[in-house]
Parts: structure tokens; sequence; C-alpha cells
């Protein structure tokens, strides 16, 4: 079986603390798989030592071998300091689209009527992000200026992606800008959904504009879904969706590169959450997230084996909360260390028995 090499972007505080949770969940012993890991110290305190040099060389990294898992980071609230090494990362791969997946978690009450996974498929790069501003005249006659640009490459990559996705989680694809206003510019998202979904008729598509989007999220029957977005709105989707499912620790967040043909290339893995400084040191911190984005990650591997991991580790982290072993945020009181214990036994047992199965 062909080795995978793994860029680790190690981070501070509880996100470290959870990456090596994480890792040790994608340890060969484990999946059987053959992962090399190449590790790289994203810390404040190196990202400050090395001028940020560091960003730049796991994205590198990423972009040679492909894949990519990272730990939570500390973005320093100081001008002039590194700032968040996101946007680098982003730009060093090519990244086009973020794609954020809610789940119920058993024993965690979702909104009514929220009971299957949805996922924001959003821009990675442009919209408000990244635009130049400025303001000019003085008084109640001073006025804000922000330019924004998309781009139809990436408006195509979000579209061509959430038909994938949506075929992936037998969903529909749903949601969209509002075009009726911006006809021009979020227009063009919505073209290259359309475009996309004149390819992919075997998958349902149900556009709607970004306000009726959300009121009916709120209205939802329970069915999958995939919602494609602008940078800003998918920001703000994101944090929405996976709220709705009570709790973000049965959440991952993947940032994807594509090649020519639009097929995934380069795919970094993520937990939403931040670095959680008043968990650090603790061995309380729900390390769910983080062991939930390396099971995503190994299903961009496009080996069987590794979807059978992948799949493994997401069955017996959801067994593990169904078992009762859960952390306090959960209502529980297994620690950090114990639940993963307990995932990585689970996923033992479920590969040798899948294997004396074929």
């Amino acid at each position: 079986m062909e080795k995978k090499t793994v860029v680790v972007m190690e981070g501070d505080q509880t996100g470290q603390e959870l990456l090596e949770e994480a890792l040790r969940v994608l340890d060969p012993s484990v999946i059987g798989l053959p992962i090399e890991f190449k590790r790289f110290d994203l810390s404040l305190e190196n990202r400050r030592k090395t001028k940020n040099q560091v960003v730049t060389e796991a994205a590198a990294a990423m972009k040679e071998y492909g894949f990519g898992i990272k730990a939570a980071t500390i973005t320093p609230e100081t001008s002039g300091d590194v700032g968040s090494p996101n946007a680098i990362l982003r730009k060093g791969i090519d990244g086009t689209v973020i794609i954020r997946t809610g789940r119920r978690i058993p024993g965690v009450n979702p909104l009514p009527g929220i009971h299957a996974p949805i996922s924001v498929v959003r821009m990675a790069v442009d919209d408000a992000y990244g635009a130049k501003e400025w303001r000019e005249g003085e008084g109640l006659d001073e006025v804000a200026f922000r330019t924004e640009k998309i781009s139809r490459r990436v408006c195509r990559g979000v579209a061509e992606f959430s038909f994938i996705q949506a075929r992936k989680m037998k969903a529909k694809v749903f949601g969209g800008p509002k075009y009726t206003v911006s006809p021009v510019y979020e227009g063009m998202l919505k073209e290259e959904m359309d475009r996309a979904a004149e390819k992919n008729k075997d998958v349902r598509y149900d556009p709607q504009l970004i306000d009726a989007t959300y009121a009916l999220l709120l209205n939802s029957s329970g069915e999958p879904l995939v919602i494609p977005a602008l940078n800003r709105d998918g920001d703000c989707l994101s944090d929405l969706v996976l709220q709705m499912f009570g709790s973000i620790a049965g959440a991952e967040s993947l940032l994807i590169a594509f090649d020519e043909q639009y097929n995934p290339r380069t795919v970094m893995a993520e937990a939403p959450h931040g670095t959680a400084p008043s968990l650090f040191g603790k061995n309380v911190a729900n390390p769910m997230a983080m062991i939930m984005a390396g099971a995503a990650l190994l299903s961009f591997f496009h080996l069987p084996e590794a979807d059978l991991a992948s799949r493994a580790i997401y069955e017996a982290t959801l067994e593990a909360i169904v078992g009762g072993i859960r952390t306090a945020d959960l209502g529980g009181s297994a620690g950090t260390r114990e639940f993963t214990d307990e995932v990585i036994q689970r996923i033992k047992t479920k590969l040798e028995v899948w294997s004396t199965l074929s």
C-alpha cells in the first residue's frame, strides 16, 4: 500500500493537546495505514520567532504532499504582530473552498427538526475578506467604502464541490446568494450553481436566497443539506449551522484546493473550535472534532483501506458517546485521553471484525 505523508501543523494550548489525541487515532498501529507525519511548529512563539516563515513552509509541504491536519492556534490582537496563519495557508495551497459539516451528537439535543448532517461550502478567498477599505468626508457626511471581488474560478469550485459533497452525503444542494439584489456580483455564484446543477441532475437542487436560507434552516425538515455560499455568508452560516446541533464538538472543517478538473488536490483538516486556554493542561477538553477532522482527511486518500478507517473512526467516536464515555462539555466525566483511548479500542475492534468478514 502506498505510504501517504500528512503535514502536521502544531498549535497552541488546548489546540495542540487535541491535535496529539487525533494523531494517536491516526497512528498506523491503530488504523493500519502507512502514514508518515511531517511536523511544523505553528505555535505563536515559533511564528513570531520565524516571522511566519514556518507557516509558508508548512503550506509548501501541504501543496507537495496533498494532505494536512492543523491544530488551533492563537491569533494575537496587536496590530503588526504575526496575525493568524490561516490566510497564509490558504494562499500557499491556493485554497478555494472551506467546508464545515455539522452533525447530531447522540444525547445532545439539537434544534427541533435538525437530524441529518448539514455542510456549508464557502469560498476560502475574496469577497469581504482582504478587501480594500477607506473613508472619505467628515462628520455626518463621512462615507465608508470597500472594494470586494469574487472570481468565476472560485465560484465554480464552490458550485462543483457542493454537488460532489451532496452526492456523497445523499443530500440536496440548498441555498445560495442574494442574486436578485446583486445580479452582477452575487449572480456569478448563482450562475455557477445553475451550471453545476445542469451537469449533476441526479443531485437534488433547491436554490434559495441567503435570507430565505437562514429562515428555512430554522424550519428544517431534518434532511441532509449542502449549502454553497460566498465567503462572508458562509462564515456566518457555518457558525449558525454548527450551533444548531447543540454543540460544535461533532464538526470538522476542511480547506480544499482543486486541480484544473476541480478534483481535490490539497486538503487541510482542522477542528472549528479555538485554543480554549481555560481548559489547557487539565485533561478535560473534548477531542471529538479533531478526531473527526482526521477521519475526514482519510476520506480524500482515495484508498478502500482509508475509507474503511475513516468510517471506523466516525462510528467509534459516536459509539463512545452512546456508550456513556463523554467529556464534561457533553455531560460526562471522561478525560481527554480516556475518551481517545475508548475510541482507539473501538476502532481496532471494528477493523479486526471487518477484516474477518471481508
